[in-house]
């Protein structure tokens, strides 16, 4: 059962009494979990179940934390680099998660409008300059497999869009929608990657790898991307399983997001030191390839910069290096 209301949550096993004190979060925050996520653990439930703690809303809390709007040219176009854009093809998840940086926009309205999509593309058109165009929302693959082919067949038919992203959580929250006619509109002359968003290794079902093996199999190179969350998965031994089964999955981890300054969301952050500490122990357990690279949105639409643990030093024509355990060592530049 798909969960979008109080009531199904009672279903699920919620006590009514819990339910009816959860209705002014809901009022404000949309409310959507698969049976996929519904089944899974506690820590993957907190990521999706409404919390009384989301109405704690701090004053450094943004209802646009990463600037969307501030670089927005034309309608559903995010234009923040000079090579790339974001394209919100759809407001509509398959879940929403609590966290979320659009949570205040997600759900309030479907697929752009014809009108809409037709500035965006000819913006994109117009801008030689853009060599990728990343498709979110909202969740791209929520659209169907036909709207999906007929975007791809669009933007393929701009000759510098050369790179096609897709940021997503459908395989791993909806698997069944990785479905032969989504994997055939995939397949087009742009370079499709497809950017899996998932926080927990439980999250990883048989499902959800059996959906990641048939995009494998259909040629679609699979990044993720995970946000490092207070209580879901900041701890080391979490983090290491997760990476280790994205790899297994041939998924390369790509970003670990440091928690956004959405509004009602302060239960989910950790500080950045803590993040930097938990990424320089992964950095001595995980080969490289299953390290992603821990960022931060910084507010305002100021752009993502890395933000993990320095282990260099400079100074006086030296440098002092930190290895994986903290031990340190002097390095001097030839001359």
């Amino acid at each position: 059962m798909t969960i979008t209301n109080l009531n199904d949550l009672v279903s699920a096993g919620l006590t009514r009494d819990s339910a009816t004190a959860l209705a002014p979060v809901t009022d404000q925050f949309r409310l959507r979990i698969t049976p996929e996520m519904a089944q899974t653990t506690p820590g993957v439930a907190r990521q999706f179940v409404p919390s009384l703690a989301e109405l704690l809303i701090r004053a450094e809390e943004l209802a646009d934390p990463i600037g969307d709007h501030v670089h927005e040219p034309a309608p559903g176009v995010t234009h923040r680099y000079p090579d790339r854009v974001i394209l919100h093809a759809t407001q509509t998840c398959e879940v929403y998660c609590r966290f979320c940086f659009r949570r205040e926009t997600v759900g309030a309205a479907g697929p752009l409008s014809d009108e809409a999509l037709d500035q965006a593309i000819d913006y994109i058109a117009a801008t030689p300059a853009i060599w990728e165009v990343i498709l979110t929302g909202g969740d791209p693959m929520t659209l169907s497999p036909r709207r999906l082919k007929a975007l791809i067949d669009r933007l393929a038919a701009v000759p510098h869009v050369e790179v096609i992203r897709f940021h997503t959580r459908v395989p791993v929250v909806a698997p069944d929608r990785v479905d032969e006619a989504l994997l055939a509109a995939l397949r087009t002359r742009p370079a499709v990657y497809v950017v899996i968003h998932t926080n927990h290794p439980a999250e990883l079902t048989a499902k959800a790898c059996a959906a990641l093996a048939r995009l494998v199999g259909a040629g679609v190179p699979l990044l993720s991307q995970s946000v490092l969350l207070k209580g879901v998965n900041d701890d080391v031994a979490t983090l290491e399983s997760l990476f280790r089964a994205l790899i297994r999955n041939r998924v390369k981890p790509y970003y670990l997001h440091h928690a956004d300054l959405a509004k009602g969301t302060s239960h989910f952050r950790t500080t950045v030191a803590e993040g930097q500490a938990l990424m320089q122990a992964l950095r001595g357990r995980l080969s490289g390839i299953a390290l992603p690279t821990y960022v931060l949105d910084i507010p305002g639409g100021h752009g993502k910069v890395p933000i993990g643990p320095a282990y260099i030093q400079t100074g006086d024509g030296h440098h002092m290096v930190s290895d994986p355990k903290g031990e340190r060592h002097l390095y001097h530049d030839p001359t």
